[in-house]
């Protein structure tokens, strides 16, 4: 990945306002093919609002979202998800009494064609489709390590494993970006360490783009090609992560200003 890769996403003077509080102002951000650009700052700074903004869950008072060039914004989760976007969630968000596969499985379902009646009647086509979704649910457990988990329900799994599910069942959407809200909140050092060398091998062996919000600085550190921290609302900084960890506003921002 370098500086003249692709955008994968863009957001334009995106503004977000809540009850006459503006949540994110005017927020410019660019997100290149093959990298992952981690989204920092401190509680409250905007970040999952942009996050719910890109992926549809919000609409803008102000601003654009662009995937691959294209103006998403306002569009439905599901329409955004089926063009190529798929996220994970800060407060995991699995099917607690549904198995592993069966989580996975329900991911895809904006990839589906079939329709009610075909559902209902169990035909060739519907009976086809459910087949290819069961194998590319299974292909994603595997690919994240739970196959041994893929019968159990997802309550039963541990909670570092129930992080990895939520990320298989992203895959399972075939997404090019990959949108992920604080993957390594409540994991142990060695579950945060197995989650940087998986996230770096899908960028390396599967050819995706990561956004990423991230709370760990030494996952951000460990991993990021850029960072860019928000300060209420407004993107203050931007650039690799040496050159964030050195900047004055940054460590303003998280330690807040000396008084003389």
């Amino acid at each position: 990945m370098n500086g003249s890769s692709p955008a994968v996403l863009e957001t334009r003077n995106l503004t977000k306002i809540f009850g006459g509080l503006t949540a994110v102002g005017r927020f410019d951000l660019e997100v290149r093919q093959g990298e992952i650009l981690s989204l920092i700052g401190p509680n409250g700074a905007g970040k999952t609002t942009v996050f719910n903004v890109v992926t549809g869950i919000y609409r803008p008072e102000e601003g654009q979202v662009l995937f691959r060039g294209e103006d998403i914004t306002g569009w439905k989760p599901h329409q955004i998800v089926k063009r190529g976007v798929a996220r994970t969630f800060q407060n995991i968000r699995l099917f607690p009494n549904m198995t592993c596969l069966e989580n996975v499985v329900a991911g895809q379902h904006s990839r589906g064609a079939s329709g009610v009646w075909s559902s209902i009647f169990r035909t060739r086509s519907q009976r086809v489709e459910e087949s290819r979704f069961f194998e590319k649910a299974d292909r994603c457990i595997d690919r994240v390590g739970l196959s041994r988990f893929r019968n159990e329900l997802a309550k039963n799994v541990p909670y570092g494993r129930q992080r990895m599910l939520e990320i298989a069942r992203a895959l399972a959407c075939e997404p090019a970006l990959l949108v992920l809200d604080e993957p390594s909140s409540g994991l142990n050092a060695v579950e945060t360490e197995e989650l940087m060398r998986f996230l770096e091998d899908l960028i390396r062996e599967d050819a995706l783009t990561i956004l990423l919000i991230e709370h760990d600085m030494n996952v951000v550190m460990g991993i990021s090609h850029r960072v860019a921290v928000m300060e209420e609302g407004r993107k203050i900084s931007e650039g690799r992560p040496e050159e964030i960890y050195r900047d004055p506003r940054v460590i303003e921002a998280y330690l807040g200003k000396e008084e003389n």
